[in-house]
């Protein structure tokens, strides 16, 4: 993925939380042979939006996709085999001859924070040495 990819998918991703929308990030987490992307490339599918970012095209993006809304529906990562060595017959010429797994998860909007919650420690009104091991 080039600098202007990774920009284009981050402010996606963030539109997307802020907007309170739950979205799929797929990356490319393995490949063997020729594959159209390798590892690192990733996608953003958000069903309102559309796609940001590409794991290759064709058949085997569709697969990905497909994955990308079960995910967000259900919650629970996926990891999908994209295997680019079938059907050197199909309709489609473009067949690289290689694997590449995707890994699939859901990316949950943005959560708020109440107001009232912080870092800092609980104030205890137990002076030091007291409690039930004085009494």
């Amino acid at each position: 993925m080039t600098h202007e990819d990774d920009r284009a998918l981050t402010v996606a991703l963030v539109a997307a939380r802020e907007a309170g929308r739950p979205c799929a990030l797929a990356t490319i987490v393995s490949t063997k042979g020729s594959t159209p992307r390798k590892v690192g490339a990733r996608m953003l599918v958000d069903p309102d939006t559309g796609l940001v970012g590409t794991v290759g095209g064709g058949c085997g993006e569709a697969e990905v996709i497909e994955s990308a809304h079960r995910v967000i529906e259900s919650g629970m990562p996926e990891r999908v085999r994209v295997d680019l060595t079938e059907d050197f017959t199909s309709w489609s010429p473009a067949v690289c001859g290689g694997v590449m797994d995707v890994f699939v998860e859901r990316v949950d909007p943005a959560v708020e924070v109440p107001a009232e919650t912080t870092d800092e420690p609980a104030e205890t009104t137990d002076e030091p040495g007291g409690g039930a091991a004085d009494a």
